[in-house]
């Protein structure tokens, strides 16, 4: 009988440390766990005046921002371009955790009557003459190796460049976004470039290619990290790889500065 309690005893104590250590490994296979990739809805308000920016802007800080920091996305960028006098337009950078909560935003907005009464001038311009001509929407997936956006560190604002690398067939845009994630993105990183985010491009204009940012204290910082990433021993490796050869077909990027009220400064 003192065999059977002893036994049922060992028994029980093998099956709570087994449990504990179970739980324990479950804890650090979570904390090791890479976060999800995010997905990037970047927005172009297309907007004819400075007036009708303002209008624009608006919205933006008032009702639209607000409206989305209420559902839990906080990192919102506003942007506008440098160094182009003709193109009031605003590029606003939206993360969202899944596409569930990117496919829910219009209706999450339409039953918010914060951001209706926020919006309620925005709202109101008449189709002869509204805030905007159209709003250009991309939508892009993180890359893997930075399936999150960074903030810039130290005091802004910043300068950023928002760069676009098309590709001629879906193939080689893949290879693209495999050769960011075999060691070009580190290789920024090292270098200082500072990058916000990596998007390959899922719906939007000019598919195939990938869109990245990247962020500097000041234009003359920013021309230095370049520098020291075109000099990089690994890329100069990198880019003599024959599988990763003639993967861009074009490039255009755009220097842009954050509004006041930018969640990315």
């Amino acid at each position: 009988m003192n065999q059977n309690k002893t036994d049922r005893r060992q028994f029980l104590a093998g099956t709570v440390g087994a449990a504990v250590a179970l739980g324990v490994t479950q804890g650090v296979q979570s904390a090791d766990a890479k976060p999800k990739q995010q997905f990037y809805e970047l927005r172009i308000y297309r907007t004819p005046s400075d007036d009708k920016q303002a209008i624009v802007s608006n919205y933006l800080e008032q009702a639209l921002l607000p409206a989305l920091k209420r559902i839990g996305i906080k990192q919102v960028g506003v942007f506008k371009q440098i160094e182009v006098k003709d193109d009031h337009s605003l590029y606003v950078l939206i993360p969202f955790n899944s596409l569930e909560q990117f496919s829910s935003l219009n209706d999450v907005l339409e039953t918010d009557q914060q951001y209706h009464q926020a919006a309620a001038e925005y709202f109101s311009f008449p189709k002869e003459s509204p805030a905007f001509t159209r709003i250009e929407s991309r939508l892009m997936k993180a890359f893997k190796g930075m399936p999150q956006l960074k903030t810039p560190e130290g005091a802004g604002p910043h300068l950023f460049e928002l760069r676009t690398y098309e590709s001629h067939n879906e193939k080689l845009a893949k290879l693209k976004v495999d050769m960011f994630n075999s060691g070009e993105i580190e290789i920024m990183e090292d270098v200082k470039l500072a990058p916000v985010f990596f998007g390959e491009m899922l719906i939007g204009d000019d598919v195939p290619n990938l869109t990245y940012m990247l962020s500097a204290p000041h234009r003359a910082a920013h021309e230095e990290h370049w520098d020291g990433f075109r000099m990089h021993p690994k890329w100069e490796k990198m880019k003599a790889m024959d599988k990763y050869k003639g993967t861009v077909s074009k490039i255009t990027n755009w220097y842009l500065e954050p509004l006041p009220y930018s969640a990315i400064q």
